[in-house]
Formats: C-alpha cells, sequence, structure tokens
C-alpha cells in the first residue's frame, strides 16, 4: 500500500530550502509515496512540485516580512494560525496521510495543532532566530514527538533540549553536480569574483560590496585586475536591503546579474565564489553547487559553514568582515591562483565523497521511513 506525505511549505518562491525538497520530490516518487504539497499559493514551488508529481494545495500563509516581525505581523499570525491548523487536519482526514513533512518553522504550529495524532517530521534549514517564533518551534516539536532533520549540527544544537536523541539527525544538503566549463583566467586577464543567491542582510552582500571596495582601492590593486558579480535578487526578501547594496556599489565595476537559473553559466564566468553570510547562516547550497563545479569558495567563518569547508582545504573561511574577506581574495591572487587549483580539487573530490545528491536522498528517505 502506498504511503502518503502532506508537505508544508511556508513560501512559494525558490530559496534554498524549496529547491531542496524539489530535488528530494522524485526520491519520494521513486520510493512509492504519494505526495500533497501545500503551500500559500502558485508561484515555482508549486509548479516545480506538480512537475515532480505533488498534488499541490493552497494554504493561508503570510506575507509576513523577512527577519524580525512586527506586531502586524504577529496579530496576521494569530488570525493564520487557527485557519491553517484546520486546513492540514482537514487535507490528512480527506486524504488519508501518513506523516505530516513540515520544511520551514512557519508551518510547524499548524502541523502539531492539525497532526491529530499523526507523525511530524520536521526539516530544519536554518535557525531559528526570534525568540517567541522559536518557544512556539520548540513548543510544537514537544507536543508532536516530531522527528527532526537538520542541515547541520549548527541548526540541530537549539532544539536538542527538547528533542529525544534518537528523534534527530543531521543530514547534510547534496545537490545534483553542476555541469560547468571552469574559466580559465590569464595572467592579464581581471579576477572574476561572485556571491551568489537571494539578497538579503543574511547573506552579507554589502560585506561584499564594502570588500570590493577595500580591494579596488588604487593603494591596493589596480582595477583592471578585478571585476565582482552580484547574482541574486530579494525574492521573499525585503527590496530595502538590496537598493542599499546597489548604493554602495555606485562607482565601482560590479555587475548585477538579477536572478539567474543557470548556476553552471554562472559558475563557468568566475574565478571564485564568495558567501559572506552571516551567523545565522545553515549550510548554503551554493558552496555544495560550486564544489561539484570545481569553482574555489572564501566565506564567512559563520554559523554551520565551518562544518562543510575545511579551511585551506577546500575553501578558505575569512572572520566576518569586509576587512578581512578583502584581505583573504589579495592574499589568494597574490600567488598567481596557485593556491585556488588546489583547493578547487580538494573540494570536487569532498563533493563527491559527501554532497551528492543520491546521498542526501537516501538518507533523507531512511529518516521519513524510521517516522512512519
Amino acid at each position: 500500500m502506498k504511503r502518503r506525505l502532506l508537505i508544508l511549505d511556508q513560501f512559494n518562491q525558490l530559496g534554498g530550502a524549496q529547491r531542496c525538497l524539489l530535488d528530494l520530490l522524485p526520491a519520494f516518487i521513486d520510493a512509492g509515496y504519494t505526495m500533497h504539497l501545500a503551500v500559500p499559493g502558485d508561484g515555482p514551488l508549486a509548479d516545480g512540485a506538480r512537475d515532480r508529481g505533488a498534488v499541490v494545495h493552497q494554504i493561508p500563509c503570510g506575507a509576513y516580512r523577512s527577519g524580525q516581525k512586527s506586531w502586524i505581523d504577529a496579530a496576521r499570525f494569530v488570525v493564520d494560525l487557527p485557519r491553517q491548523a484546520w486546513r492540514v487536519a482537514s487535507l490528512a482526514s480527506k486524504h488519508g496521510i501518513d506523516l505530516i513533512y513540515v520544511n520551514g518553522p512557519r508551518l510547524l504550529p499548524a502541523a502539531a495543532l492539525g497532526a491529530r495524532g499523526r507523525p511530524v517530521l520536521f526539516h530544519a534549514h536554518s535557525v531559528v532566530t526570534q525568540e517567541a517564533a522559536a518557544r512556539l518551534t520548540r513548543w510544537a516539536l514537544r507536543s508532536t514527538n516530531a522527528t527532526v532533520i537538520a542541515a547541520c549540527r549548527f541548526v540541530l544544537g537549539p532544539l536538542t533540549g527538547v528533542l529525544e536523541p534518537e528523534r534527530s539527525r543531521v543530514i547534510y544538503n547534496g545537490v545534483a553536480p553542476v555541469k560547468c566549463v571552469r574559466r580559465r583566467r590569464r595572467d592579464n586577464d581581471p579576477w572574476r569574483i561572485g556571491v551568489i543567491g537571494r539578497i538579503a542582510p543574511e547573506k552579507g552582500q554589502l560585506e561584499f560590496i564594502q570588500a570590493a571596495r577595500l580591494i579596488l582601492s588604487p593603494l591596493v590593486l589596480p582595477q583592471r585586475r578585478c571585476e565582482f558579480v552580484v547574482c541574486g535578487d530579494a525574492l521573499f526578501s525585503n527590496p530595502r536591503y538590496g537598493r542599499s547594496v546597489r548604493a554602495e556599489a555606485e562607482g565601482l565595476p560590479i555587475e548585477f546579474t538579477g536572478w539567474r537559473d543557470d548556476i553552471g553559466d554562472v559558475l563557468s564566468a568566475l574565478d571564485l565564489v564568495v558567501v559572506p553570510s552571516r551567523a545565522v547562516e545553515a549550510t548554503t547550497r551554493v558552496i555544495l553547487e560550486a564544489f561539484s563545479a570545481g569553482v574555489p569558495v572564501v566565506a564567512f567563518r559563520s554559523g554551520g559553514i565551518p562544518e562543510i569547508i575545511d579551511d585551506g582545504v577546500t575553501g578558505v573561511l575569512s572572520a566576518p568582515t569586509a576587512r578581512d574577506l578583502a584581505s583573504k581574495l589579495l592574499e589568494l591572487f597574490s600567488n598567481g591562483g596557485a593556491l585556488l587549483n588546489c583547493i578547487s580539487a580538494r573540494a570536487q573530490a569532498t563533493f563527491a565523497a559527501r554532497f551528492t545528491l543520491d546521498r542526501y536522498r537516501s538518507e533523507v528517505l531512511d529518516a521519513v521511513g524510521r517516522a512512519l
């Protein structure tokens, strides 16, 4: 008999957690699961899920502003929560759901209220930073005796006090290998350095621009030697931050590409990827994609990033400041890129050993099976 999953996601756009979910859906189908996905409305996530065999439903969720929530957000959540819980309970009953799979914290309280004794699995892709939301998350996990998959130890840490050890595990993300012809830089070519992803304060594009300004100082390095790329868009984040990033970049040789889905072409045009994420970051997908493509990574030593980058071996870790980031980049440029070539080869080997999509799917399927 086929098992039925009800998957809940708080967004209809494609951030990292949603891309991970789309990567998992074919594996669920192959394993014999019937999938129902509830999301706030139509969009890229719903379209991608339908294409992969899921039945898509709507659930009221937001919109809420990104980051710290206002009293208006709190009031909206109070109104939304009973409607969400009723929707979860209704879908679960109507479709004979065997397990509720929650792909983000915002719908976890609704899952707890609507589960009606069904098992709940929470896939934690990030740390919940606002205390009221964190308390709700912990209550929901305790009340359902939920199983938790965490993207890294950093994400799991704040939840361990409310979880039974056997009901939680760390499963690092996996991605399909990116097809990429690595850029071959000649001696007189400029270095091309890029940051890729959602433009938001926690992703650090402002620090990236500030580091670029330090590097491009006439006292440091002639401008013709470096070009910088910001690839991404605000998506469900506040667009005000993106405007600040563009204002800071005024007058610098920095290209803004907007959102790009052709990650292979983006990486093929870069010598180096920078991941200047702040302390709340887990293990961003772009690091694994760059590993697979053989493009070296320099990242802030923050959140869960040190769990997947071995400093000086598979990448380079910087203190989370623009000044230290600029210093690390200049040091890497100084020897003509010899160290970057070594890092690139070791990163590709690490990807093959630890971060493949097949490994990721297998471990998540095992966790789902144990939760049922």
